[in-house]
C-alpha cells in the first residue's frame, strides 16, 4: 500500500554561481505524490529562534487542505500526524529533517496534522496549499499531547509557542471529520 506522506528529493543544479532547484513542477509532482490535487495558495513563515514551534494544525472540512512542506533558510523537525477515522495508524506521526541544505520536501494529505519546530536561527519555511485559508475550519491539536507522543528535539528552555497554539486541544475528545482511505501510515522510506 502507498504511504499517505511522501517525501520528495528536489534536484538541486550548481555553477560557479551558486545553485537552481525547482521547489514545484506540477506534472512531476503529481506522479509523484499518486495524487489528483491543485494547490490554490502558498504561504511562508520566519522564525528567528530555534525552537519555534508551529502546530498541530489542520483545517476542517469543507476546507480541508493538503500541504506540500519545505525549508528556505535553515532547517526544521517536521511533523504530520494521522487523523483519519478508523485508521489503524489514528494518533501516529512521521518526521522528517527538512532544510535549505538537503532540498527535501514533505507531502503531507488531507487528514492529517502538521506541525514542526525550527532547529536553527533565522528559519523561513514555505509550504503549498490545496484549498484557501477558512478561519472557520482552523482546528489544531497541542504539540505535547501525551497521546500523540511526539518526540521533539526542542532547545533546553523549550519551545517557543503562539498564544493560539498554547491553547490547543489535545487527541482525546477530538472526533475526527476525516475518513481513513485503506492506506495506513507506515514510516517514511518504507
Amino acid at each position: 500500500m502507498p504511504n499517505p506522506i511522501k517525501l520528495i528529493k528536489t534536484r538541486r543544479f550548481s555553477d560557479p554561481r551558486g545553485w537552481f532547484r525547482e521547489n514545484f513542477v506540477e506534472n512531476r509532482w503529481a506522479d509523484q505524490l499518486e495524487a489528483d490535487l491543485h494547490f490554490v495558495q502558498d504561504n511562508q513563515s520566519y522564525s528567528a529562534r530555534p525552537g519555534t514551534l508551529r502546530g498541530i494544525h489542520f483545517q476542517l472540512p469543507p476546507h480541508a487542505q493538503a500541504k506540500l512542506v519545505w525549508c528556505l533558510r535553515g532547517s526544521i523537525y517536521d511533523v504530520a500526524v494521522d487523523l483519519r477515522s478508523g485508521s489503524p495508524t489514528y494518533g501516529h506521526y512521521v518526521s522528517a529533517e527538512l532544510s535549505a541544505e538537503n532540498g527535501m520536501q514533505q507531502f503531507i494529505p488531507v487528514g492529517f496534522g502538521h506541525g514542526f519546530v525550527t532547529l536553527e536561527p533565522d528559519t523561513e519555511v514555505a509550504y503549498k496549499v490545496s484549498d484557501y485559508y477558512a478561519p472557520e475550519c482552523e482546528a489544531g491539536l497541542r504539540w505535547d499531547c501525551p497521546e500523540l507522543g511526539i518526540d521533539w528535539p526542542l532547545p533546553s528552555s523549550g519551545p517557543l509557542l503562539s498564544s493560539k497554539d498554547e491553547a490547543l486541544p489535545g487527541l482525546a475528545g477530538f472526533s475526527s471529520p476525516f475518513p481513513y482511505d485503506g492506506n495506513p501510515l507506515v514510516a517514511i522510506g518504507d
